[in-house]
């Protein structure tokens, strides 16, 4: 694994527009990194190297934001158990052809496909984040 050091939202966004362009459809991405360390920030990125001009907000009510079928975000850090997340239907989009973004990936592991791509983000101080990847 690689590390980014970013001192600033602007190139925590940069550096996940750059970063998308490693990604394919079907890739299942696990975003890892405590409350406010930036993994919206990195999401929005993420949506512009996937050429999304649409908002990218933070779906922590919703579970799952679909960005045009070609980025699927989600938000597990309110799902309690894996039930929960197979009665949503959150394990059927990762065979939809989009990249796939999940913060909080631990609270659905099992149904996890078996490859994924980890990004981990931890906040160094105010401005400051190390983006392993």
């Amino acid at each position: 694994m690689a590390v980014f050091i970013s001192k600033s939202r602007e190139e925590t966004e940069a550096f996940a527009t750059e970063y998308a362009k490693t990604l394919q459809g079907g890739d299942v991405v696990l975003l890892d990194g405590d409350m406010g360390a930036g993994k919206t920030v990195f999401s929005k990125g993420v949506a512009k190297g996937l050429g999304i001009k649409e908002e990218v907000t933070s779906p922590t009510y919703a579970y799952m934001n679909d960005y045009d079928g070609r980025l699927f975000h989600y938000d597990c850090y309110r799902i309690e158990s894996v039930e929960q997340a197979e009665n949503l239907g959150l394990a059927d989009y990762f065979d939809m052809g989009g990249v796939c973004l999940i913060e909080w990936a631990q609270n659905i592991a099992p149904l996890l496909p078996k490859r994924v791509k980890r990004v981990v983000i931890r906040k160094v101080d105010e401005n400051t984040r190390e983006i392993e990847y």
